[in-house]
């Protein structure tokens, strides 16, 4: 059973993400116009690189509690990732015949968080180890 401290970390944990990545998002769509959906891949490589990065420094420290590793990975990143999102931008850009630009949306969201996440958790596991 999850204590009401970590309930309530994950809630307003979401609740920052959340700002931030429509906040980002609406950054990164102004400057970078395109049919690609370039401020939710941003959010979510920048969500992936994080998640790496605070997994290698979860190995490597005891720094954070339960409560507070909950807050940053349940709460912050899962308000700021936005796999939901992702999907659905996909299926318009199919549904408006936009195949190339959908599979590049598919194949740089994919493979880009998983190389993201990656890169955050070797970075920060050889520099704590």
């Amino acid at each position: 059973m999850m204590s009401w401290q970590t309930i309530l970390a994950i809630g307003s944990g979401a609740f920052l993400g959340a700002v931030l990545r429509a906040y980002l998002n609406g950054v990164v769509n102004h400057n970078f116009p395109h049919t690609l959906p370039f401020g939710t891949m941003s959010v979510n490589l920048l969500g992936s690189f994080i998640i790496g990065a605070l997994l290698a420094y979860f190995t490597y420290t005891t720094f954070f509690n339960v409560t507070m590793k909950s807050f940053l990975t349940t709460g912050f990143l899962g308000g700021l990732t936005t796999y939901s999102t992702f999907a659905m931008e996909t299926f318009l850009l199919l549904s408006g015949g936009h195949i190339a630009m959908a599979c590049l949306n598919m194949a740089l969201n994919t493979f880009g968080t998983i190389a993201m996440a990656g890169s955050g958790y070797y970075l920060f596991k050889n520099w704590l180890a």
